[in-house]
């Protein structure tokens, strides 16, 4: 056995300590399988064996569950061109697949022998799982370590027992609310709802486990048992079981807008399953999880948040043959809601950060702001007093000597960067790796502040910057490896996603987030009623609907951005009907969210926001209301986002389409459950893509048209996971 190290006692107790090699953290693959496979036979015709004990050998937990990246030959594997005796081959194949690890934990399950987990410490998707197809569970006690179900945040749901030991353990309404948010428990809420059956310090789980193993030869799990009581009751007619359905299908439609399989399909695999005897149950788990792996939904998700994500933070763009170079003292200028939270993570992250603004007083703001997000979390004080200790407000450019990495997060104006850009390097000197957190401007015309222009790029986060994930790197047309390096090393340091990009107005992220809000205002100006434009965003997928995200980012930045939009394009400009709103709204004194007013009312006294409304009768250019349908309002909110990216990957701005999707679902928010813009146009087939963008483009015009590439794409059957694929292989 290469994954399973088996050790039987004088008592007759087997130890399994599982131990992939190669792995930091143990995860279910094939070898894993197969080992454990052979040892419940060894189990079953061992007489000298009287007990087992499953823990692991690895210092980082107990086991994270399946090797999502292993999955890509299962998931995705329905298709509707397929013969229906095809299709029906197909699911029986899946189904099968999917049922293997069901069956193995239940022959662990049922081995004749007591089984007890010595939980280690994190347990996650198929490693709780296992844990609880054992019959004892003992867990270490520590507040710090997690238990839970996360399948379903990737398009999965748990499918080796979950979805029915769980409710059997706790019952099904607080089993629901872990399985359908994929949340963790601590060890003590797992012992408090019986998940768990014993705490002990870390140096005695597996001898807790082995002496309970010894005491209860006899062992069966719970459900095995005659006269098994479901906690709580099933039922169709039992009252509580009932009203939980019937809520659970309510939130599931509010949270999810029936846009995700795998929360519907594990509501009823719940459903089912508890009113059914356990085997029987897990065979209705799996036909539930097969229908979902049919789907190319899942294997999206699992591609963008899950194995490109993964493959982004252990440096997948980081330019090859450079020394790792995390810096070691930053300077963050400009001390504003930016800056101060970029501030924030790097303190937390244990770098020293000087925060420089125009006086010290604003800069001193800037380090509260981090004073403040702690105290709200309840740090400790300690803790607190080392993160502060690392933020240096100042005035002074001399503080500035010393720093390794400079951030600039001043005013969008080109000329008050390049101000800022030239005092520092005065101080620094050139050869120190400068990053500007613009958010539209190219970075190759900011480089011509900086006399080295190889050592400046674009770093641009997302605010509030504590808790967006997302950090888009972009390279200018000199930006060198070094400065490229540096970027990715210290978004590694603060534990941040990152995509690389080149450098274009507005680069990815708000070039094509921008177009959400822009199509949004154009269907406004035709007289389509705010509240449907709004809530058909939601619907489709989207965090917020347009008109309150750009309440939210400013109305009266919204409008800056488009005057110097106009001045840099000169001739080339071409005015929107956004355009137009905005320029309404701004005269009317009405900026957005932080002032109170904007599309939105933000009352006083901190009721909840409204429309304006006026909105419709003050800014729609049409005299009558439209009568646009919410189905070809979401074509239009949709498709205008995806042909920007599509323009993005042809001009060269991406390079890969997981940039694309990484930056298009952590960035602004696109419909995480199609895995990113790109795996949603491989999916639909760019064929279909483009002739939808055809016909709007002639409805509604140039905005929406393909570019060569992708219809060059479409003509030739490709897709853009495919041709990136090609090109690596190459």
């Amino acid at each position: 056995m290469t994954t399973l190290h088996d050790d039987l006692d004088a008592d007759g107790i087997l130890t399994l300590t599982i131990d992939l090699p190669g792995q930091s953290m143990n995860v279910i693959n094939a070898d894993f399988t197969s080992d454990l496979a052979a040892a419940i036979e060894r189990i079953k015709g061992d007489a000298a064996i009287k007990g087992v004990v499953i823990t692991s050998g690895k210092a980082s937990g107990f086991m994270a569950g399946a090797d999502l990246k292993g999955m890509g030959g299962l998931v995705g594997g329905g298709g509707s061109e397929r013969s229906h005796e095809g299709t029906k081959s197909r699911m029986a194949m899946l189904f099968e697949q999917v049922y293997r690890l069901n069956k193995l934990f239940r022959d662990l399950e049922t081995c004749g022998k007591p089984v007890a987990a010595a939980i280690s410490g994190l347990a996650l998707g198929g490693g709780l799982e296992l844990a609880l197809a054992c019959h004892y569970r003992v867990c270490v006690d520590n507040p710090k370590v997690a238990l839970g179900l996360p399948e379903v945040l990737v398009g999965l749901f748990p499918g080796a027992g979950g979805t029915q030991r769980l409710p059997r353990l706790m019952g099904v309404q607080p089993a629901l609310m872990y399985l359908t948010q994929g949340k963790s428990m601590s060890p003590q809420e797992a012992l408090g709802f019986k998940v768990v059956n014993e705490l002990a310090p870390a140096d005695q789980i597996v001898a807790r486990a082995k002496a309970w193993a010894l005491a209860n030869p006899k062992a069966v799990a719970p459900w095995d048992e005659k006269g098994f009581k479901f906690p709580g009751g099933v039922g169709a007619f039992n009252p509580g079981f009932a009203q939980t359905f019937m809520a659970g299908t309510a939130i599931l439609a509010k949270t999810t807008n029936h846009n995700m399989n795998a929360p519907i399909a594990m509501l009823s695999a719940v459903y089912e399953g508890t009113q059914l005897p356990i085997d029987t149950a897990l065979r209705v788990e799996s036909k539930y999880l097969a229908k979902v792996v049919a789907e190319p939904q899942a294997g999206n998700m699992i591609r963008s948040l899950f194995v490109s994500k993964q493959a982004a933070e252990k440096g997948a763009r980081r330019p090859a043959g450079i020394a790792p170079m995390p810096p070691q003292k930053i300077a963050m200028l400009g001390a504003g809601l930016m800056g101060a939270g970029v501030a924030m993570v790097a303190a937390q992250a244990g770098v020293d950060v000087v925060l420089l603004d125009r006086d010290l007083a604003a800069a001193e703001r800037g380090k509260a702001y981090t004073a403040d997000r702690l105290a709200k979390k309840r740090t400790d004080p300690a803790k607190t007093e080392a993160i502060l200790g690392r933020i240096h407000p100042t005035a002074d450019y001399a503080d500035l000597a010393g720093c390794d990495l400079i951030i600039e997060a001043v005013f969008e104006d080109r000329g008050i960067k390049a101000e800022v850009t030239r005092a520092v390097e005065a101080v620094v000197g050139a050869d120190t790796i400068f990053g500007s957190n613009t958010s539209t401007l190219p970075i190759t015309g900011l480089a011509s502040a900086w006399s080295k222009p190889a050592n400046f790029i674009g770093i641009h986060f997302f605010s509030p910057v504590e808790k967006m994930p997302l950090v888009e790197i972009i390279v200018g047309k000199d930006t060198g490896p070094a400065a490229v390096a540096k970027a990715l090393d210290f978004v590694a340091v603060i534990r941040k996603t990152p995509i690389v990009v080149n450098d274009s107005r507005g680069f990815y992220t708000s070039r094509c987030f921008g177009t959400y809000i822009q199509e949004g205002l154009a269907l406004l100006s035709e007289g389509v009623l705010p509240a449907l434009i709004e809530n058909v965003g939601r619907q489709m997928g989207m965090p917020v609907g347009p008109l309150a995200v750009n309440d939210e980012v400013g109305l009266d930045l919204s409008y800056k951005i488009a005057k110097q939009t106009k001045i840099d394009l000169g001739d080339a400009y071409r005015p929107t009907a956004a355009e137009g709103v905005i320029a309404t709204m701004n005269e009317l004194g009405r900026y957005g969210r932080k002032g109170g007013k904007g599309f939105y009312v933000y009352p006083d006294d901190g009721s909840k926001k409204y429309l304006w409304p006026e909105l419709s009768v003050t800014v729609a250019e049409a005299g009558e209301p439209s009568d646009a349908t919410p189905e070809a309002i979401r074509e239009r909110l949709l498709y205008r986002q995806m042909v920007e990216c599509a323009r993005c990957f042809a001009e060269g701005v991406l390079e890969t389409p997981e940039d694309g999707d990484l930056g298009a679902i952590f960035g602004w928010g696109f419909l995480p459950f199609t895995g990113g813009p790109f795996s949603h146009m491989d999916t639909l087939g760019l064929a279909n893509v483009v002739a939808i963008l055809d016909g709007l483009t002639q409805r509604h015009g140039d905005r929406f048209a393909p570019p060569p590439l992708l219809r060059d794409m479409a003509a030739k059957g490709e897709t853009f996971y495919g041709r990136s694929a090609a090109r690596l292989a190459a």
